[in-house]
């Protein structure tokens, strides 16, 4: 019996032994040496980025067509700084060029500030940290790869390659100012660059601890004016900073990134007010015994709009400066008070965030109006915190902290404008109309989207643009302006147009007439427009006789801004004929005289061109223009080119009481 005990003690002490050395050789044997990095990073001193292909596969639905199957892809997408100088706020630009369709960046976002998913097609896009935006280096921070480097996780869909195709981005380039990239090195998964410090460039003298406040067409301030442990006070700020910039009836909208969500809100409001994604998300699930039906907002993306003026003086929704105005921001030239607007609102935070300093603006801002430009907000950059008047009228309180979103106008692409101009002129008969589906095509089926528009008579412009087709069929016709397609070209379809018409030219000044139409149901007050002349022709400016005018300087001084006489800034909606039956709506209208002089503007050619605008703008939004002038009518001369004007005016007549509709 005390032998069995004994061998039993030996196998367990063999056994022990075995398990031990096992263990050693998996956990205590020579660690893995980490892959050692290319040699260019090793000689870059500035910016290191590399893109690396991992993989992709088919998905559903399976098609044979190639250029229609989707493909899930991954990719890793790396910066590094590996410079002296610290860089802030890092943005790069990744040109894909497969109809890509991004669904996340982990530990990025995307510039338009549309959230994932984010369509890139074949253009590219512009990534932005978050929330690691600065990128230290490894003098400051002893060689710390998690300071001095992002590396952001890429996952999305690609079309239009076969099975054998490695997807690559078309470059890779850091965009922030100040440095300059060659063209990258191409391998068959694998792109990077160096980019180094533009030695041009000239570093403005930034004694402050965080990124100089930039400048754009409208800049958005977000202040955090108190914090605590579980929530914070935000304050949001919105300058229009563009002249010809403006929003109406703004509606504002970002995402917040850590499960955070809108206690109470003053100044403005929010589209929807729903405690259940409180209630059944993160928020609810942390603070149980918390009444979420007080609760503004739960939403990721909340959609905020300004109060209506008269709220202002409201003790729990208004009194705040610069509130309540229905969403108007004006252009500056017009009034500087009324380009700014803000609102304030209580946040409240979840874990990890529940300590004071742990503040996160939200991401992706968007902003827009009714009629007004376009906006592509970037990423919120933190800056040194705002100062405001201290309450007892001593010094200076600042913010806590603060973040600037800079959004830039976007020029509207081809028949996607919200606004059109026509030209016309004393030499010339024909009026050259707004571009056909200018504002867009909806309905296409009855006409031709792509096709030239018809010549017009003038009194065709107090027509709708759906209603002139009869018109432009017997001026054809008149004028022998040849034949015509058996599919018509589709109206412009703009809510609001502008005429152009040349008036008058002598010797010694020349002069035009603005005509601006409202065809929609909506009523702009406080209108403006703008016209941008060639070069410098725009110095010869003189007078705008109904509208109040004026030529601005610095860097625009050949733009000509135009607003409505006190009395007379509302551009009425269209309204019913006398015969709502048989007679054509009629716009709203104004129109003004331009004079110019040419004393110093001596070389300039009216009929060639240069007494046309080369922008016109209407409340902010660029319109879109016809891209040929009016011809003399000489060019036109025929047999009827003497139709005597009385004729003309009852055949037009005639037409425009013949039930056009």
């Amino acid at each position: 019996m005390q032998m069995n005990i004994s061998w039993v003690i030996i196998l367990v002490v063999i056994f022990a032994h075995y398990f031990q050395s096992c263990n050693g050789q998996d956990y205590g044997g020579e660690e893995t040496k980490p892959a050692a990095p290319p040699p260019e990073q090793d000689n870059c001193n500035g910016i290191f980025i590399t893109y690396s292909f991992e993989g992709r596969q088919k998905v559903y639905p399976l098609v044979k067509n190639v250029s229609a199957q989707a493909w899930s892809f991954t990719s890793m997408l790396t910066v590094m700084n590996t410079g002296i100088n610290e860089l802030k706020s890092w943005k790069v630009f990744v040109g894909f060029q497969n109809k890509e369709l991004l669904i996340s960046a982990d530990g990025a976002v995307a510039m338009d500030g549309n959230g994932f998913p984010v369509k890139v097609g074949k253009n590219g896009t512009t990534l932005a940290g978050y929330p690691q935006s600065d990128l230290k280096t490894a003098i400051d921070t002893a060689g710390d790869f998690t300071q001095m480097a992002a590396q952001i996780s890429i996952k999305g869909t690609q079309f239009g390659l076969s099975e054998k195709t490695n997807p690559m981005p078309s470059t890779i380039k850091l965009v922030n100012e100040g440095y300059k990239c060659p063209a990258p090195k191409r391998y068959k998964t694998y792109q990077q660059v160096c980019c180094s410090r533009d030695p041009k460039y000239k570093p403005k003298n930034v004694t402050t601890k965080f990124m100089p406040r930039s400048y754009g067409d409208l800049s958005i301030t977000y202040d955090v004016l108190s914090a605590f442990t579980n929530r914070y006070q935000a304050q949001v700020t919105i300058d229009n900073l563009n002249p010809l910039g403006r929003l109406d009836h703004w509606n504002l909208t970002w995402e917040w990134m850590r499960n955070e969500f809108i206690y109470s809100i003053k100044g403005a409001h929010t589209h929807k007010k729903d405690p259940s994604e409180c209630i059944y998300g993160p928020q609810g699930q942390y603070y149980k015994d918390f009444d979420f039906t007080t609760v503004i907002n739960c939403q990721k993306k909340p959609i905020i709009s300004d109060l209506p003026r008269e709220k202002a003086n409201d003790d729990k929704m208004g009194k705040l400066p610069y509130c309540c105005r229905n969403g108007t921001l004006l252009s500056p030239v017009m009034n500087e008070t009324e380009a700014r607007s803000i609102f304030q609102m209580e946040v409240f935070k979840l874990p990890p965030d529940m300590n004071r300093t742990a503040l996160n603006p939200p991401q992706n801002w968007k902003i827009n109006g009714i009629m007004n430009p376009a906006y592509t907000c970037g990423p919120p950059v933190r800056v040194d915190p705002t100062g405001f008047p201290d309450p007892q009228g001593i010094g200076i309180t600042t913010a806590v902290a603060t973040w600037q979103i800079t959004c830039n106008i976007t020029t509207p692409k081809p028949k996607q404008a919200k606004c059109c101009v026509s030209f016309s002129a004393y030499y010339a008969e024909s009026v050259i109309p707004c571009n056909t589906c200018a504002c867009g095509c909806e309905q296409t089926a009855k006409c031709d989207a792509n096709r030239k528009p018809l010549l017009l008579p003038s009194q065709a412009l107090l027509v709708p643009p759906e209603n002139r087709t009869k018109l432009a069929k017997a001026w054809s016709h008149l004028k022998h302006l040849g034949a015509l397609p058996s599919k018509l070209p589709c109206p412009d379809n703009c809510g609001v147009s502008l005429n152009w018409h040349l008036d008058s030219n002598t010797e010694t000044g020349w002069t035009a007439r603005i005509t601006l139409f409202n065809w929609g149901d909506y009523a702009y007050e406080n209108w403006f427009s703008a016209i941008q002349m060639k070069k410098d022709f725009a110095k010869g400016y003189e007078n705008v006789y109904s509208f109040n005018g004026t030529k601005l300087t610095n860097q625009r001084n050949n733009t000509i801004f135009m607003q409505g006489l006190p009395g007379l800034n509302f551009l009425v909606g269209e309204v019913n004929g006398s015969d709502p039956n048989n007679d054509p709506r009629i716009p709203g209208k104004q129109q003004s005289i331009i004079s110019f002089v040419k004393k110093h503007t001596p070389r300039i050619n009216i009929q060639g061109g240069d007494g046309f605008p080369s922008k016109v703008f209407f409340n902010g939004e660029e319109c879109a223009l016809p891209p040929e002038f009016p011809k003399s009518t000489a060019a036109f001369k025929s047999q009827f080119g003497l139709l005597p004007a009385v004729l003309l005016a009852l055949f037009t007549f005639l037409l425009l009481t013949d039930g056009l509709h």
